[in-house]
């Protein structure tokens, strides 16, 4: 018995640990945002402009997202780097429909994936992480008395 908690224990304390630095998670979702920032617009209105969507409703669509949670990751908020994932979410949606849905357009749909998930991956940890060093955590509901 004491084997087994001591055990578990120790996989609990495993699990605190992180495998990079918070500046590191930072960094990659950094990566990942101005890569989508530049990435989409040079995507579509370059390489591989459609004929569909006209220049402003493209930049509307794929870059405006983008620029909402500008100011809050610049100054390194843990929370707004919580709610951008919401935002990256539009990006894999995009990327797997266009994978899925033009074969043509592959390669641009893949990279924009991978920046997606970067974004994603940075910002989830940097977010947890950063979030923990500063003590936030969710609020919880006050209880009825």
């Amino acid at each position: 018995m004491f084997w087994l908690c001591a055990n578990l224990m120790g996989d609990n304390e495993q699990m605190k640990k992180q495998k990079l630095s918070t500046n590191n998670y930072k960094k990659m979702a950094l990566v990942g945002y101005f890569s989508l920032l530049f990435y989409m617009p040079l995507w579509l209105l370059v390489l591989s402009p459609s004929e569909a969507l006209s220049t402003s409703t493209t930049l509307l669509l794929f870059v405006l997202p983008l620029l909402f949670p500008l100011k809050g990751i610049l100054q390194g908020n843990p929370y707004t780097f919580a709610w951008a994932n919401f935002i990256v979410l539009i990006y894999f949606l995009h990327s797997l429909t266009t994978l899925w849905v033009l074969p043509s357009d592959r390669v641009w749909a893949a990279l924009e994936l991978i920046f997606a998930s970067i974004m994603f991956f940075g910002c989830s940890y940097y977010a947890k992480y950063r979030g923990q060093e500063l003590g936030l955590s969710i609020r919880k509901k006050k209880e009825d008395k």
